[in-house]
């Protein structure tokens, strides 16, 4: 196999923080090519510089031989090179052929356009239909849409930010089978994603990534998931530790729960009910867009039901807004980091202030009391690894996971009864993720009721007590995670319930 990219002593600084420090790694055609690293360990500004969105301080980069330093992407992809990001970047007003039109340099008429699709997304297993609105589609179908964008310009390196976090296993599954076709025609892969076995199972080189610096390559069929997990921490992991604690009364309970969604192209939820008791976590499953985030917000305070379909401790909430929920010890913290669980713009002290103003009683008079919201947020960030330098950074120049830890910690700290968490883990490295993890199973343990909603079945099966699955905004019914199995929870997922998921487990 030819060398496709050489990457060669790259270094780029940002003020306070050396993202990478002289890189250098190669990969060759139809290789596919890990790379790892905890948040912040300069992964995304690896492959922003690849992909011509930033420029590096030092170093050069080869493509096939030729000098290569891309000045903006449309010169990347016009030397071949494509990325699918992590966060799609489609109209959801818009059809799928319009969407693909629009990240095109010289886009045919659409009607041959949809010929393509259809054409490229049968050869690649992908199925697409061009006529179909984006807002209509899953998660999934959305990737697809990016994937097959990004094959209509034949590239011969495929760089993939955390393909799978949306994605049913099954969907997993497909994806893969369509990068081993792209890899067996030589076009190079190179992958970033925190799922060590999907790199074991996928991947034929490694590089990772540690504080900026190539710490270590190997071969992942060769390592285990733990090992390289403690290559990119430096550190020994610890599997996240269930306390047996006796369950005490229901501390949250939903009780017929329907609700038009206010997103648009959204899930309403269908006739929602549940129990949760102190000291128990109940896990919630589900592909993205079957009604997660209206089940948080609903939750939360800020879409409000009938009284009595919400109640804590007894008593009917479903009509009080955020705050009041918050007074009688419901906190919650959304999938969304930037824009709805944290203001971008604002620092982390004031960030600290929006949620906690409540509970750890911020304001005297109608005063903010900023030493005491200083205090909160520098305990926040200690008690939790926030790597910032300083508490009057503002939210959006965190890395992701850190943000993450700072948003979950800043709820976790109100010494809350009852949790609520969207996706906790999302795009979390592995250290971090088992902190939060850890975090919220120590709550638990303290006497809070706790509700995962979350798409990473490991995650859920690892910390859950119960387990159910939203599907197209109704609820399974819980059951205990003990003894589930991989294909009961698909099904669930899909949407089989109760009798059929037993039937089709012994059938």
């Amino acid at each position: 196999m030819t060398e496709l990219l050489r990457i060669e002593g790259v270094t780029k600084a940002y003020p306070g923080v050396v993202a990478n420090s002289d890189v250098s790694f190669s990969i060759r055609e139809g290789e596919v090519h890990a790379l790892l690293g905890e948040n912040g360990a300069g992964k995304s500004t690896l492959v922003k510089m690849i992909y011509g969105l930033v420029r590096p301080d030092e170093g050069r980069m080869r493509l096939r031989g030729q000098d290569y330093a891309p000045r903006e992407p449309r010169e990347a992809r016009a030397a071949g090179v494509a990325m699918v990001f992590q966060h799609f970047s489609l109209f959801e007003a818009m059809n799928v052929a319009e969407n693909v039109a629009l990240g095109m340099e010289n886009p045919p008429k659409l009607r041959d356009l949809a010929a393509r699709i259809r054409q490229v997304s049968e050869e690649y297993g992908l199925p697409l239909d061009p006529d179909r609105m984006v807002g209509d589609l899953s998660a999934g179908e959305r990737q697809r849409v990016e994937i097959v964008r990004c094959l209509l310009q034949d590239p011969k390196l495929l760089i993939m930010d955390e393909p799978t976090s949306v994605l049913t296993p099954q969907e997993v599954e497909i994806l893969f089978q369509t990068l081993r076709q792209l890899s067996a025609e030589g076009t190079a892969i190179l992958y970033i994603s925190h799922k060590l076995e999907e790199i074991r199972a996928l991947c034929d080189e490694a590089t990772i990534l540690r504080r900026g610096k190539v710490v270590a390559t190997c071969t992942p069929r060769e390592r285990s998931a733990r090992e390289m997990a403690e290559l990119m921490v430096g550190a020994v992991l610890t599997p996240p530790e269930r306390h047996a604690t006796p369950k005490g009364e229901v501390a949250l309970e939903v009780a017929g729960l329907s609700v038009a969604s206010p997103i648009p192209f959204g899930t309403a939820l269908k006739d929602i009910s549940f129990k949760v008791r102190r000291g128990e976590v109940l896990g919630i499953a589900g592909v993205a867009g079957n009604g997660q985030d209206e089940l948080l917000i609903a939750l939360s305070g800020e879409l409000r039901a009938a009284r009595d379909a919400v109640l804590i401790e007894g008593s009917g909430v479903g009509d009080l807004g955020p705050n009041e929920r918050r007074l009688r010890g419901l906190v919650a913290a959304p999938e969304e980091r930037l824009g709805h669980a944290a203001a971008p713009d604002m620092s982390l002290v004031e960030n600290a202030l929006l949620s906690g103003v409540v509970r750890k009683r911020l304001t005297w008079r109608g005063f903010i009391d900023w030493a005491g919201t200083r205090a909160f947020a520098s305990e926040i960030v200690e008690r939790f690894d926030v790597r910032t330098p300083g508490t009057w950074v503002a939210a959006r120049a965190l890395s992701g996971g850190n943000l993450q830890k700072f948003v979950v910690g800043r709820e976790l700290s109100q010494e809350p009864s009852v949790i609520v968490i969207n996706q906790p883990t999302w795009g979390v490295d592995a250290s971090a993720a088992a902190a939060i993890r850890q975090a919220i199973l120590d709550r638990a343990a303290a006497g809070a009721a706790v509700v995962v909603i979350s798409q990473d079945l490991d995650e859920l099966l690892e910390i859950a007590d119960r387990f159910a699955a939203l599907n197209e905004g109704r609820l399974s019914a819980p059951r205990p995670t003990q003894g589930l199995t991989i294909d009961e929870i698909g099904l669930m997922m899909g949407g089989a319930h109760g009798m059929e998921v037993a039937h089709h487990a012994h059938g």
